[in-house]
């Protein structure tokens, strides 16, 4: 396609566009096309123990055989679900990386607002946010659409607030040299529960969290403390048949 068809069709990107009344980076060809190239360069061993963590969490619920994965991306996660016995789908707020995810997935996608999610009460029986609820103005909405949506729950893989990358990251933003996390939120294991407590008042339920992303010459690579550069958070909803 030549500059000037991309122009016509729109997918010529010079600035951030909005989403939320914010400029952001998933709308943006430059990052989006290049996205997959992350996990397959420096970010290939954190991604085994973010795997390793989150499916030690949803495992554990013998009622999740499907799985909704909003945020879904270029469906770097949402493609390994089947490896662990779960059937998933994803969504998505972006089309860029839903025009990446279609050439990798062969499961269903969809493109949407995780504020409005467009399925039926229960359609699945989980829900998977994997770095990405970080970027929800409202995630308290989110959250109650998740539980409306997935049955038995939600499993979040998170960025974590307790990680010196953080300091970093934020370091790089004010020289212009990081947008991909300029309008994030990050959240601790116990400023998301706070969350999840507000989103699910009345409801009964219980929570599991442990975290990774530790130096590669730690003796453990996973453990219980709110300290690492990645945690995984798992919802199991207990007042549903």
């Amino acid at each position: 396609m030549t500059q000037i068809e991309k122009k016509k069709f729109g997918l010529v990107t010079k600035k951030l566009q909005k989403w939320q009344g914010r400029d952001e980076w998933f709308f943006n060809r430059e990052h989006t096309d290049s996205y997959e190239l992350w996990y397959e360069g420096r970010y290939k061993r954190a991604e085994i123990w973010q795997k390793k963590i989150l499916a030690g969490l949803i495992k554990k619920d013998k009622r999740v055989n499907t799985l909704l994965e909003f945020g879904c991306g270029t469906t770097r996660f949402t493609r390994w679900w089947k490896e662990v016995g779960i059937e998933a789908t994803g969504g998505d707020i972006s089309p860029f990386m839903l025009a990446q995810g279609v050439r990798l997935f062969d499961g269903d996608l969809v493109l949407a607002d995780s504020h409005h999610m467009p399925f039926k009460n229960h359609t699945f029986d989980a829900l998977a946010f994997i770095t990405t609820f970080e970027y929800y103005k409202d995630p308290v909405k989110v959250i109650r659409e998740a539980v409306r949506v997935g049955k038995y729950g939600i499993v979040f893989g998170m960025m974590n607030r307790n990680s010196t990358k953080v300091v970093r990251r934020r370091v790089q933003e004010m020289f212009g040299k990081n947008p991909f996390y300029e309008t994030a939120t990050f959240y601790t294991p116990k400023s998301l529960i706070e969350i999840i407590h507000k989103a699910l008042e009345g409801r009964v339920y219980e929570i599991e969290w442990t975290t990774t992303g530790l130096p590669k010459w730690f003796p453990v690579q996973q453990w219980g403390l709110p300290v690492g550069d990645f945690f995984g958070l798992h919802v199991r909803m207990n007042d549903v048949d």
